[in-house]
């Protein structure tokens, strides 16, 4: 088993109490790692490194911070193997999923490094003999909790915007991914990022999580997880009044019209249903589809699933793995048998080998015949799970549509691109894809409509987040 340590101002500790967690490989449920379940004492530590570190990283060139995120970038895609191993060890990621999510990683930094270098203040009109401007100006010190679905490739986008406008940070990862997520922080620490710039502990929301979150050393808070867990995170925070730059839950429509190219549909929406085990935040969450393409939308979806071989995360060829944890497996699992208790519908589900029984493997399945006020329509099932609505024209299907506690994203497919438009401007989510699913690094993602967050992450918009705006204003025509 690998004996993993916690970074806390450039050094390799293990937690004061002594107390550790294991993590488990999902595809086989055999133990991979000891690590360190850190306590008051151990958060207090490194957000403490991070508060002394932060002068000198902030006082830094854009110029200077910026090649130090090169630098790590470079890192990342010399050793995108070993980390990428890691990942398909702890969580279950396809191997040729983790290759690309790693270059995806390092991408980030790269990106965030060239970007901040074009996040600049704002000149204030004034009257003749006066002056005023905005200046951009780290927050100190964040607080970044990573969610566990995609450890590496969110820890980046985290990370990447924080330190490269100036700030520092304490980082919690995933409990269920710590091994991978601390793996991905020593070879981030190879590339010569000076102690204390980000440190990492590892633990439970309960426990590392909260103290982080109510820490008064703690300026500022990105985080991405459930939206029950996010009210917590506000909760917290509100003590000190921290900002809190949030991705929450989602439950994001999907509206295929009777025009809409049902093999470019599929195509898309399936991939993204199924890859990383449906555990994707922006993935589609409930299928509207009108009654004159209903069957044949099903067919096409049921062909698609059938050919996805799932298994191995290791095997080159495996589409798909297991999910991240025994835990989401019985969650997902009770979505189903929930939805068939209530009147729905098992149209296609993929039937489990030995080697599924063994790991924490959710198979591929198409719910049909569910109802807009189903529990599995209504809630973030959060897996490789369609759940496919029928509807007519008599239905209101932007009601429908906007009747979610969620606002993260929504999907339109459709030939008719003006209504798309139209209703692109009625939807009260943060992000419309209208026939495509395409998220790129000059995207801001993110929204805050309903429960689905707090601000926007990635882009130059995600990179703003993380500076505060200070107001400078003088009277130069008095000597």
């Amino acid at each position: 088993m690998y004996e993993c340590k916690m970074l806390i101002g450039g050094k390799w500790v293990d937690a004061d109490g002594g107390k550790t967690f294991e993590t488990v490989n999902p595809a086989t449920m055999e133990k991979l790692s000891k690590v360190p379940r850190a306590g008051k004492s151990d958060v207090d530590k490194a957000v403490s490194a991070a508060r002394a570190a932060f002068p000198a990283w902030s006082k830094k060139t854009q110029a200077q911070r910026s090649a130090v995120l090169k630098g790590i970038a470079a890192k990342i895609r010399e050793r995108a193997e070993e980390l990428a191993m890691c990942d398909v060890m702890e969580h279950g990621t396809p191997y040729k999923d983790a290759i690309g999510v790693c270059m995806g990683a390092a991408d980030k930094f790269e990106y965030n490094a060239s970007i901040a270098q074009a996040l600049m203040g704002t000149h204030i009109p004034m009257e003749e003999g006066k002056l005023s401007y905005f200046r951009r100006e780290p927050f100190g010190v964040a607080a970044l909790i990573i969610p566990w679905n995609l450890p590496v490739i969110m820890m980046a986008v985290k990370m990447s915007a924080v330190i490269a406008v100036g700030n520092t940070c304490v980082i919690k990862p995933p409990s269920t991914n710590s091994m991978t997520c601390l793996k991905m922080a020593e070879i981030i620490q190879s590339a010569g990022v000076p102690d204390g710039v980000f440190n990492v502990v590892t633990g439970g929301g309960e426990d590392v999580g909260r103290e982080l979150c109510s820490h008064p050393g703690v300026d500022i808070i990105g985080f991405t997880g459930s939206s029950e867990t996010g009210k917590n995170v506000l909760a917290y925070a509100a003590n000190t009044v921290k900002k809190c730059v949030m991705e929450l839950g989602g439950n994001n429509p999907v509206v295929i019209f009777p025009d809409a190219n049902l093999d470019a549909a599929v195509a898309v929406l399936a991939n993204r249903q199924f890859n990383n085990c449906g555990q994707h935040c922006s993935g589609p969450g409930r299928y509207y589809v009108h009654e004159r393409v209903h069957d044949a939308f099903l067919e096409k979806f049921a062909d698609f699933a059938r050919k996805i071989k799932v298994g191995d995360p290791t095997e080159k060829d495996t589409f798909m793995g297991p999910a991240a944890s025994e835990a989401h497996q019985r969650k997902v699992e009770k979505y189903i048998s929930g939805a068939v208790r209530e009147g729905a519908s098992i149209y296609y589900a993929q039937e489990k080998t030995e080697l599924h029984k063994k790991g924490c493997y959710v198979m591929p399945t198409i719910v049909s015949g569910c109802t807009h006020d189903m529990t599995i329509a209504r809630e973030e099932v959060f897996g490789p799970v369609a759940v496919v609505i029928k509807y007519t024209d008599a239905d209101d299907i932007l009601a429908l549509a906007n009747d979610s506690e969620y606002g993260l994203c929504a999907h339109l497919w459709s030939s008719d691109i003006k209504n798309c438009l139209r209703l692109a401007g009625d939807l009260r989510v943060g992000s419309v894809f209208i026939n495509c699913q395409t998220l790129t690094n000059e995207q801001s993602w993110g929204t805050s409509v309903k429960e689905s967050g707090l601000g926007k992450e990635g882009g130059l918009l995600g990179l703003a987040e993380f500076t505060e705006l200070k107001m400078v204003t003088i009277d130069y025509s008095i000597g």
